[in-house]
Formats: C-alpha cells, sequence, structure tokens
C-alpha cells in the first residue's frame, strides 16, 4: 500500500486589493504549492510572498501556469496557437522562477490551470506545446496533470516525468474528466466525504463518479482547490484521514 502521497493546493491566487484563498493557513498543511504566475491571477508581490511563506514551511514550489485570462480567472476555452502558448508559458515560468529564486526556493514541477488543464486532458496540439514549454525551460521539472490524459502521453513521448494528479473536491465524470464548474456536483463541499474519498483514491485507486459508477484513478498527488470554500478545513481533513491509515504526506519533486 502507498505509504506516502503529495498534496497540492492552488496558490498565490490573490490580485490587488482582491483577496483568494487562505495562503498562510493551507502552506502549513500541504506539500506541495501550485503558485499562480500572473496570467491567471496572482500580482508579483502575493506571488514572491507566497513562494518566500512556501520555502519557511519546507513546501514545494511548481508552476501554476494558463491562458492569458485574468478576466476569466483562466477558466475560460481559448484557442491559442501552439507557438503562442509555448511563449507565454516560458515567459510565465521565468518570472516564477526569478521571484522563487529571490524568495530562497525554486521551481520543481508545472501544473497548468483551469481551461488550459482541461484542454490538454484530449487536445494533442495544445498538450505538446506545454511539454515543448518543460523542455525549453527545463527539462528535468515534472509536470502534474490528468491521469491517462494527452499531456501524459505527450510528456511520456518526451521523457518528461508525468506526476498523476486526482481532486478531492472535483466531481469525476465516467470517462474520468472532471465535471465543468457549470454543472452540478462539479464541486464537492463536506470534508468528511472529502477525506473518505481521497483516503479511498490513495489505498483502492478508486472514486466514484457523479452517476455512482467507481472508476479507476491512478494518484502521485491530491489536490485541494484553494479557492474552494472553506479549503483549509478540508486540506486538514484529508491530511489526517491519511495519518490515521498511516500514511505520510510529501512533496513528490
Amino acid at each position: 500500500m502507498t505509504r506516502s502521497v503529495d498534496l497540492n493546493s492552488d496558490l498565490g491566487e490573490s490580485f490587488g486589493a482582491w483577496t483568494m484563498g487562505d495562503d498562510a493557513a493551507l502552506l502549513r498543511v500541504v506539500s506541495s504549492a501550485n503558485v499562480a504566475c500572473g496570467f491567471h491571477a496572482g500580482d508579483p508581490s502575493t506571488i514572491l510572498a507566497t513562494c518566500r511563506e512556501a520555502a519557511s514551511n519546507g513546501v514545494a514550489v511548481g508552476a501554476h501556469v494558463s491562458y492569458r485570462d485574468l478576466a476569466g480567472f483562466g477558466r475560460r476555452a481559448m484557442d491559442v496557437p501552439s507557438g503562442e502558448l509555448r511563449d507565454e508559458l516560458l515567459y510565465q515560468l521565468s518570472a516564477l522562477a526569478g521571484l522563487a529564486r529571490i524568495a530562497g526556493t525554486r521551481v520543481r514541477y508545472v501544473k497548468p490551470h483551469g481551461a488550459l488543464y482541461n484542454r490538454i486532458v484530449a487536445d494533442d496540439a495544445q498538450a505538446r506545446a506545454v511539454v515543448d514549454a518543460v523542455l525549453a525551460f527545463d527539462p528535468s521539472l515534472a509536470l502534474l496533470g490528468l491521469s491517462g490524459s494527452a499531456v501524459e502521453q505527450a510528456a511520456t513521448e518526451a521523457g518528461v516525468r508525468f506526476v498523476r494528479e486526482a481532486f478531492v473536491d472535483r466531481g469525476y465524470r465516467p470517462d474520468g474528466s472532471l465535471v465543468s464548474r457549470s454543472e452540478p456536483g462539479a464541486v464537492l463541499s463536506d470534508d468528511a466525504q472529502i477525506a473518505s474519498r481521497a483516503l479511498r483514491m490513495v489505498t483502492d485507486g478508486v472514486v466514484t463518479a457523479v452517476d455512482g459508477t467507481d472508476i479507476a484513478v491512478q494518484v502521485d498527488s491530491l489536490c485541494v482547490h484553494g479557492d474552494t470554500p472553506g479549503a483549509v478545513a478540508m486540506a486538514r481533513a484529508v491530511r489526517d484521514a491519511l495519518a490515521a491509515a498511516g500514511i505520510g504526506v510529501e512533496p513528490f519533486a
């Protein structure tokens, strides 16, 4: 049985006077922080402060890259040419890497955000653009994404380490994809249910889809969204459930 697993969260997403989530509290619970890079959320001061807080808590920093969509929080579908997408991802990686270095840490992995994350589950061209950006920037970086996706295949073919992610607070379709946030059952909120679900993902490799069927999941890292209401309590409940089962929480990178 798995003796440890990563627990990640999307952080650094506040912007100016607008505050998103409780990053400081989550950074005392999670093992990896997907830090916004300024294209869907996060201003320079927020990003730097998040990297510093992550470093002080021994939390691994990852680049939470996205489409250039501040107004839509990176959750709107966008058609971006592959070459342009690669270059925009390189821009974001470069910015975060510089701020992380100043904070006394470094970028260890990449996790696409929102609409881009969902697009590269099935879109081979966009998936390859993401992998090309990782290869160009630092081929030693891991790439965090959905198991069985186009981006997993592209990463594997290119020799980029792929880390399989599961979402404790999101609904799954029977095909293993995530339920759209515009549909019922997309976001879960019951801490006990979420903790039990997370434990089952790790120990049994299954999750119950929205139609009631059990589907297989492969999990190297569990995600709690930082912008989900009650995210801190959820993350603590998940970590407590894992600990009770003798499963540790530690970064994959």
